[in-house]
């Protein structure tokens, strides 16, 4: 990298032109404001280390000129008659820093390989957003890791045909997003995009939801309610968490696949459609089968083909373009000017399990740019379980010692919860109890589920 120094004492050219050769930097050298313009404009350096006190333009004007051309370009300030007014001023203008002189040239040393590091964060910063603004993944997904590839290519193919499909992958792996990037690149584009979360609904409510209702078939229907498959008609029907879906309604399910015609609840007549659907869940579709959780001709019916989508963890090779992807969503979401992650900030990211994958990576970063205030996220950014003391599986000794069992069992419950990005779906099949124990649970200890 190329430091400008200007300063009009020939001596102290000579003297930061060594050190900085030492160093390892390239040096210019200008022995006025004017010279130095002049040679900004010829050779674009990367730090620019200068005097204030000058005959002509004086630093703080070249500093207040450097700023209006490139804001990101680090400019030190250095004088032997400072002033705390007058540094106050620099760093107000936007000074990298304030040195007085005789120079202490460890700590010009320690400023210069500051102002090196950000630099180079900035060029990483502006070649992943180039990578971005090519698109090269497919629709919104994000990561050119092997197991993504083979994601695209499997979407695509499934945008390409008409045939059902079924999504399998953690929470937070985007499984919605994988659904409606298939429908937003199909034929049925413009026709409805309906889903529906098997595990959100009520069991009471599941089949008014699917299949619709008359007037008078229960009580409270007080009206006629169109399903969603009537409501999907020409488009996309996405079936969320299927192995959640109560069995019994299954085979209803299947029939009404099977047949392409639907009836709502306490009606007479049958309503024929045209509907692609394409189904999830953050199970294993095979032991979900195992287990009588989906039923095994519902599951063929549905798995024409299957996508499995991967964790976070197995593709931490595109953790770079994420995080500078949510950085510049969050940017303009926040109006922050976040430019990137520290390089410690990153290798914690890298270390960490992600259990709640790709949406937890999103939630902590949002946190990080509301909390950074400027233009780099620090590890004090971080929440507290990912800048603390967390092993390598994402887990550390939370419950405190003398502990009652119920007390052991409320922090497990509330930091699975907090791993899974809030999702009592995932959280219950992770600890091994019915979603309902979990919301019960949450009631007992005074939050609303």
């Amino acid at each position: 990298m190329t430091v400008l120094v200007v300063d009009d004492e020939a001596a102290m050219r000579l003297v930061l032109d060594m050190r900085l050769k030492d160093w390892g930097f390239d040096a210019l050298s200008a022995s006025d404001g004017e010279e130095a313009t002049r040679l900004l404009e010829n050779y674009r350096p990367d730090i620019v280390l200068t005097d204030v006190v000058m005959p002509g333009i004086s630093g703080l004007e070249l500093l207040h000129a450097l700023k209006k051309g490139d804001p990101s370009r680090p400019v030190i300030l250095m004088t032997a008659q400072g002033t705390i007014d007058m540094a106050v001023e620099a760093m107000k203008q936007g000074a990298l820093d304030f040195l007085t002189k005789p120079l202490d040239y460890s700590k010009l040393k320690v400023v210069l390989d500051a102002a090196q590091q950000d630099i180079a964060l900035r060029r990483q910063s502006r070649r992943l957003t180039s990578q971005l603004d090519k698109k090269t993944g497919f629709g919104p997904f994000v990561g050119t890791s092997p197991q993504m590839r083979e994601v695209y290519q499997m979407l695509e193919t499934l945008a390409s045909s008409d045939a059902s499909a079924l999504i399998s992958g953690e929470s937070g792996t985007g499984k919605e997003l994988a659904a409606h990037a298939i429908h937003e690149q199909s034929a049925r584009a413009q026709a409805p995009f309906i889903a529906i979360n098997a595990a959100a609904i009520p069991e009471t409510l599941m089949e008014s939801e699917i299949f619709g209702h008359e007037k008078g078939a229960f009580t409270g229907a007080a009206g006629i309610c169109p399903g969603c498959f009537e409501l999907a008609h020409r488009g996309t029907l996405f079936l969320d968490e299927i192995a959640e879906m109560p069995v019994a309604l299954q085979p209803k399910l299947l029939r009404v696949l099977e047949d392409g015609r639907v009836r709502r609840l306490g009606g007479a007549q049958e309503f024929a459609f045209d509907v692609r659907v394409i189904a999830a869940t953050n199970r294993d579709p095979q032991e979900a089968v195992q287990k009588g959780s989906l039923r095994e001709d519902l599951f063929y019916r549905l798995n024409v083909f299957q996508v499995a989508l991967p964790t976070l963890r197995e593709r931490k090779e595109d953790l770079p373009s994420l995080t500078q992807h949510f950085i510049r969503e969050m940017n303009a979401k926040h109006s922050t000017a976040v430019v990137a992650l520290r390089p410690e900030v990153l290798e914690r990211l890298q270390n960490y399990r992600w259990p709640g994958n790709v949406r937890e990576l999103r939630n902590v970063l949002e946190r990080a740019v509301i909390l950074a205030k400027g233009e780099w996220i620090e590890l004090s950014h971080l929440p507290p379980y990912l800048r603390g003391a967390v092993d390598s599986q994402g887990s550390d000794d939370a419950v405190p010692s003398g502990a009652t069992a119920a007390d052991a069992e409320r922090e497990l419950i509330l930091k699975t919860l907090q791993q899974t990005g809030n999702n009592k779906t995932e959280a219950a099949r992770r600890l091994g109890l019915d979603v309902k124990t979990v919301r019960n649970k949450l009631k007992s200890y005074g939050i609303t589920p």
